[in-house]
């Protein structure tokens, strides 16, 4: 299987980074092919310009990094989603890659005269997303609304026709011990490792 993950995380040290090793490992184990699109060291410009939101009305991308981006794509059958959550909600450069890559023409197709979208990425069979924060997980459902649930689950991927989403969300990492983050760890490893 070739599995396209997407991440998000300046700093080489973050915990993200070392979720980024494990899901790897994990992968490896199972011999499946990876693909990393790492936003910040690929330096995609997550800005959507004028042009941009014109090749959003012609279905036709013409950021060079979106070009290939969307190749890549094409040949993944499992995307994988790894960034913090900011503020409640996903870092610029994700919330960018959604933008001006999760796109008409690349990522879904508008059918019944524009009321509903069928996906257009006809490998992926499914999606993971993977989050860190320093929120409680029934603070950020209760009080917050669950915005990732909200914008990227239901608002993105479940509206364009990937109804097989899984979320992944790793709460209060700043507070919880050394173990529980090692914990963690191991769990995705082993999850990845059986992936299929």
């Amino acid at each position: 299987m070739r599995v396209a993950i997407i991440f998000n995380h300046p700093y080489d040290q973050s915990f993200c980074s070392a979720i980024l090793k494990s899901v790897q490992k994990g992968l490896e184990k199972a011999n499946h092919e990876i693909d990393l699109f790492h936003l910040d060291r690929d330096g995609f410009n997550p800005v959507m310009t004028a042009a941009d939101l014109k090749a959003f009305r012609d279905h036709k991308p013409i950021d060079r990094k979106v070009i290939e981006y969307k190749e890549r794509l094409e040949k993944a059958d499992h995307l994988i989603f790894i960034f913090p959550i900011w503020w409640e909600l996903m870092p610029a450069m994700t919330k960018g890659f959604i933008d001006k890559v999760i796109f008409p023409g690349i990522a879904y197709t508008y059918t019944n005269g524009g009321y509903s979208m069928a996906p257009r990425l006809k490998k992926v069979k499914s999606v993971t997303i993977i989050t860190t924060m320093n929120t409680p997980k029934v603070l950020y459902r209760l009080l917050f609304g669950n915005a990732i649930k909200k914008a990227l689950i239901t608002g993105t991927f479940w509206k364009m026709g990937y109804k097989k989403t899984k979320w992944i969300s790793l709460n209060r990492v700043k507070a919880v011990s050394e173990n529980k983050r090692k914990n963690w760890l191991e769990r995705l490893e082993n999850r990845f490792a059986q992936l299929n």
